[in-house]
């Protein structure tokens, strides 16, 4: 009996983990995005990351790190409901002729904290009347 009663408890707390990590399940249509050639004198470039969430709960996203100072970032501030729309803004200061590609860290709460990692590319070219 003692066997029975134990295997129960340990199906349910089994089952609440599972439930748990399916809970907080964001999707971002692309987790990339290429700029392909940017001048440099043209000034920055945004692109936003669009997700979706798909989990049974309410997600925050409680913080995004880029990996340099030469991108910016911005995000939805507010929880967004199970089916809704959220976004990270990322935005790319060209500051020298050159190839870069950059990560940005998100931290995702709603029950499981999870971390997406976006990436931005792209190459900075020079102006015109410099080539």
């Amino acid at each position: 009996m003692k066997k029975v009663v134990l295997f129960i408890i340990v199906c349910n707390i089994a089952n609440m983990i599972y439930a748990q990590q399916a809970d907080t399940t964001v999707v971002f249509q692309t987790l990339a995005h290429d700029f392909g050639a940017i001048v440099k004198n043209d000034g920055d470039v945004t692109y936003s990351f669009e997700f979706t969430n798909k989990g049974e709960r309410p997600v925050t996203i409680q913080n995004v790190i880029t990996s340099c100072g030469c991108t910016g970032s911005g995000w939805t501030k507010e929880p967004v409901a199970p089916g809704k729309k959220g976004y990270v803004k990322v935005t790319y200061h060209p500051s020298v002729v050159a190839t870069f590609n950059k990560s940005v860290s998100v931290t995702i709460a709603g029950g499981n904290p999870e971390t997406v990692t976006l990436h931005i590319r792209g190459n900075v070219t020079a102006p015109a009347e410099n080539r």
